[in-house]
């Protein structure tokens, strides 16, 4: 470990609490106040969508109906994106002659896309057309991005909001959310975004792929294609999936350490920005800031861990008694160690799955860090809208166990916490795990899930539990000693990615619908303050508590004993 590896990493997150407010106003604006940005620009460009749509900017949905838009949008868009991988071979802008994609992996990569997760079982180079990239993938990285913040916001306006008029209990309406959502953050962000990685030397194309010959006088394959306006959004919209199988490894898409740097931004960017939007909407930016808080402590946590366990040397290279400078298996050496640790630790914070090195070569415990982010549950800033909704629920949690502490009924924000209220968030908490291990125990027992593991013993599993994971933590990184693109693990992983996204955020919004209605009571002697440290520390605590009586036991039989192997010198 060096100076310069932990400045990276403090520069790093100065950056993203500098942007922290003015992007949370910015989103506050957006989505909460009576005027937008630009509104002569793109106001009459959200109205002619929303006239399109049949849908006025006044009409607001129950928690019910806003459920029923997002899971029928989710719906169709999966259905398109399976029918334009089947059909590529016949459509346009597959210059390169690609066949249509199989019914299973084509199922998985639908269900992907649509749930944020971008779990990629292919190549993109050489498995998806020009067509299939832009109309299909890039289409949802959008889509499933603002989905995630309309998410967020129903639950923070159900926190905010008192009943409306008549009793009615409304939370916005899904279909002004995704058009404000994509119109006027995602787009021009990305295009802002897009213009830099292509000043940078990241590849913005529809030419052809170019045959060169190598110095040895063979001939190699170039990948061309429009790869900046894929990569800016899926960092800023923590979608994670890459042009190239190589990710954001591949020079065409990362070429430097200062598009490194801007990656990592657009990362952290808005999950980070939420927190203070929330703030904004409870009228007190110290409840956001308390949120920011305890995702700060997780992130700094991860990023040590990780840091100190990639700087030791590669256990398997020690017979060989060669020097080393950390562990650079699988590691770009324009980035290095610490970036590479740097960039594990925030993309499985923001469950972006994108990724600068292979996890699958970092030491245990350097790959137990991105298996922990994500059994989090998502929290630690998490994806677009997910982390700042994933968080509220461990708010609602902690606010409980508080509430016990003291004896009386717990209270967030005014509004009482009482036992549909802990149903709902127990049930959210529950689907995470019950998914993850049920998978996973299968998956290890049977033939279909064993025989695509390129790896025995403790690193095996490592791997079979971080594809479920990832996929149900909609995150799409992965231990790529894994095989995953056959019949069973397209379709287990397809149904844990849609599992992870939509049967986690029904009990979401349901709870948004419980509490909208709520009556505001003034704080007394005993209420619970939701806005110092006391809070923040209550909060990673039950963050942490919930995670590790979870998964220590299955995280006891994969890193954590291949670390105390590798110590003895015996590496699988």
């Amino acid at each position: 470990m060096t100076l310069i590896g932990w400045l990276q990493t403090l520069l790093f997150f100065v950056l993203v609490l500098a942007l922290t407010k003015p992007v949370g106003r910015y989103l506050f604006r957006v989505f909460e106040a009576d005027t937008q940005p630009l509104p002569r620009v793109l106001g009459p460009i959200e109205r002619a969508l929303l006239r399109l749509c049949g849908v006025s900017r006044e009409q607001e949905q129950t928690w019910v109906q806003y459920t029923a838009s997002l899971l029928a949008f989710s719906l169709l868009g999966a259905l398109g994106v399976y029918a334009l991988q089947r059909l590529q071979h016949v459509l346009p802008f597959n210059p390169q002659g690609l066949p249509a994609v199989g019914p299973e992996l084509a199922f998985n990569t639908a269900a992907s896309f649509t749930a944020n997760t971008n779990w990629q079982s292919y190549a993109g180079e050489s498995t998806m057309s020009y067509a299939t990239q832009m109309l299909g993938l890039t289409w949802q990285n959008f889509t499933s991005a603002a989905a995630g913040l309309g998410v967020a916001l129903a639950l923070a306006r159900g926190l905010t909001r008192r009943a409306g008029p008549e009793g009615r209990k409304t939370l916005g309406n899904f279909w002004v959310d995704l058009v404000r959502g994509t119109l006027y953050v995602l787009v021009p962000l990305s295009f802002v975004a897009a213009l830099f990685l292509v000043s940078q030397g990241v590849l913005q194309s529809l030419a052809p792929y170019h045959q060169v010959s190598t110095l040895e006088g063979a001939k190699q394959t170039l990948a061309f294609g429009p790869v900046a306006s894929q990569e800016a959004i899926k960092l800023l919209g923590t979608n994670g999936g890459g042009f190239f199988n190589a990710n954001s490894a591949h020079p065409f898409e990362n070429p430097t350490p200062l598009t490194n740097l801007v990656q990592l931004l657009l990362i952290f960017a808005l999950p980070a920005g939420l927190t203070y939007t929330y703030g904004k909407m409870t009228g007190d930016t110290k409840q956001g800031w308390a949120l920011f808080a305890a995702m700060s402590v997780l992130f700094f946590a991860g990023a040590a861990v990780s840091y100190a366990a990639e700087s030791q040397p590669n256990p398997a290279l020690a017979p060989a008694s060669v020097a080393q400078v950390g562990n650079l298996e699988g590691k770009e050496t324009r980035f290095g160690v610490a970036a590479s640790a740097l960039f594990a630790t925030v993309t499985t914070d923001a469950s972006c799955g994108a990724v600068n090195a292979m996890h699958d070569s970092f030491t245990p415990l350097g790959g137990l860090v991105p298996l922990v982010n994500m059994q989090l549950g998502e929290v630690i800033f998490g994806g677009v809208g997910a982390g700042l909704y994933g968080i509220l629920v461990m708010a609602v949690l902690a606010v409980f166990i508080a509430g016990l502490m003291v004896g009386r009924t717990p209270e967030f924000l005014g509004k009482k916490i009482e036992a549909r209220e802990m149903k709902l968030a127990m049930l959210y908490v529950l689907i995470f795990p019950l998914v993850i291990l049920g998978l996973s125990a299968v998956a290890a027992v049977i033939p279909q899930g064993t025989s695509s593991l390129n790896n025995a013993g403790p690193h095996g599993l490592s791997e079979l539990l971080y594809a479920f994971t990832s996929g149900v933590a909609n995150n799409g990184s992965a231990f790529a000693g894994l095989n995953a693109n056959t019949p069973f693990w397209n379709i287990s992983l397809g149904m844990a990615m849609l599992a992870g996204r939509f049967l986690m955020m029904v009990p979401v919004l349901a709870l948004a619908g419980s509490l909208v209605g709520k009556r505001v009571v003034a704080p007394g002697p005993g209420t619970f303050p939701t806005q110092g440290a006391l809070f923040t520390g209550l909060l990673v605590s039950v963050v942490v508590i919930v995670g590790a009586l979870t998964f220590f036991p299955v995280l006891s039989l994969g890193p954590v004993v291949e670390h105390f192997l590798g110590a003895a010198g015996k590496v699988f």
